[in-house]
């Protein structure tokens, strides 16, 4: 009885342990082939004062192993001051690591892209917060004037007119972060409101967004608020460029050399799979086997949540020493291959116990007399 209380301690503690890391944006979502190219399309008309735009951006669904666009969208800011980094993808030991956005009082680092309205690879062009109001730069914001009066115009060559949706990696942009960027990474941050975070589930929801469908051209490209999908939407005028995901892009987990999943993180593995049920024709026999498959399967699920505290400990040191790139790419790499020595040996694991419960047991003894 007191095994199977601390059995379901630990379950229930890794299931709420999920969750916190779910719903604070802090699971690391890695792939292992880029997203398509940035769609393009016209911004829609901003519905007030105060709402910044955050543009358009691919997220990934690892139930359909796809990616998904999230139409950019006008936001109303969380404070005076803040200004919204775009989230970006980058290619990071081996596989294509997701950096969530974020508010905050100075615009970050966001892989050089060009997701267009004065965001274009380096800080922000379409406005600016001054004398408490936020002020519109109408050379690259919709608005309209009637209605909204702190505006100016300013025009800004755009030297980066490529469409590429990540840095690093093959075909990847080569933008590097800057002094001011890391000082604005170390900023106060706040990770995505409640109504972008509605969006994000909105998009994913649905199917018409799906790279696999759309091929890079989403129907919906934009909206004039969060979540709005039915009424002022911007449908995307053509893809950015061709789109070729691997064939084979949905179950390849645990073999990111076929340009599939490549788990660097325990949380980042699929959820173990239940063996059969032994069928040996003898019910004592068969209860016995049981028991010996869920022991294992609780000792692997212990194994990677310590596993996953222990990388925790190490991103926040990381934090608080202020790494540099290098440093976390190091650490990552390091992650990964204890995450797939870790999946390989459970494998491994459940398979040698298969084997031995596959095996006739002796004649006249133990559980077949």
């Amino acid at each position: 009885m007191r095994m199977t209380r601390s059995i379901r301690t630990l379950l229930f503690a890794l299931a709420v342990f999920t969750l916190s890391l779910t719903a604070s944006a802090q699971i690391r979502i890695t792939v292992g082939f880029g997203p398509p190219a940035i769609p393009v399309y016209e911004q829609p008309l901003c519905p007030g004062d105060g709402y910044l735009w955050t543009p358009g951006y691919w997220g990934w669904d690892t139930d359909d192993q796809d990616y998904y666009w999230v139409p950019g969208t006008w936001v109303l800011a969380p404070d005076f001051g803040y200004l919204w980094t775009p989230p970006w993808w980058g290619w990071d030991g081996g596989v294509f690591l997701f950096h969530d956005g974020f508010w905050g009082p100075h615009i970050g680092f966001y892989g050089g892209i060009n997701y267009g309205f004065g965001y274009f690879g380096d800080g922000f062009v379409g406005g600016r917060w001054q004398d408490g109001h936020f002020f519109y730069n109408r050379e690259f914001a919709n608005i309209n004037v009637v209605n909204i009066h702190n505006v100016y115009n300013e025009h800004v060559t755009i030297v980066n007119n490529s469409h590429v949706s990540f840095n690093g990696g093959e075909g990847g942009l080569t933008a590097r972060a800057t002094a001011a960027d890391e000082a604005a990474d170390r900023d106060h941050h706040i990770g995505p409101i409640a109504a972008q975070n509605e969006h994000i589930q909105a998009a994913r929801a649905n199917r018409d967004l799906r790279a696999s469908v759309n091929q890079g051209r989403p129907s919906i490209a934009a909206t004039a608020r969060p979540g709005d999908f039915h009424g002022s939407v911007v449908a995307a005028r053509e893809a950015g460029g061709e789109y070729h995901p691997p064939a084979n892009r949905g179950g390849a987990e645990s073999h990111p050399e076929n340009g599939g999943h490549a788990a660097v993180h325990p949380n980042d593995l699929p959820a173990a799979e239940r063996p059969a049920a032994p069928n040996t024709g003898n019910p004592k026999l068969d209860q016995k086997y049981q028991k010996q498959q869920q022991k294992l399967m609780n000792q692997q699920t212990k194994e990677r949540v310590k596993l996953q505290q222990q990388q925790d400990k190490e991103h926040a040191q990381l934090a608080r020493k202020n790494a540099n790139d290098a440093q976390k790419q190091q650490v990552e790499q390091r992650h990964a291959q204890q995450t797939q020595q870790l999946q390989q040996r459970h494998a491994s694991q459940m398979q040698d116990l298969q084997s031995h419960q596959a095996a006739p047991a002796p004649r006249g003894g133990g559980e077949h007399r």
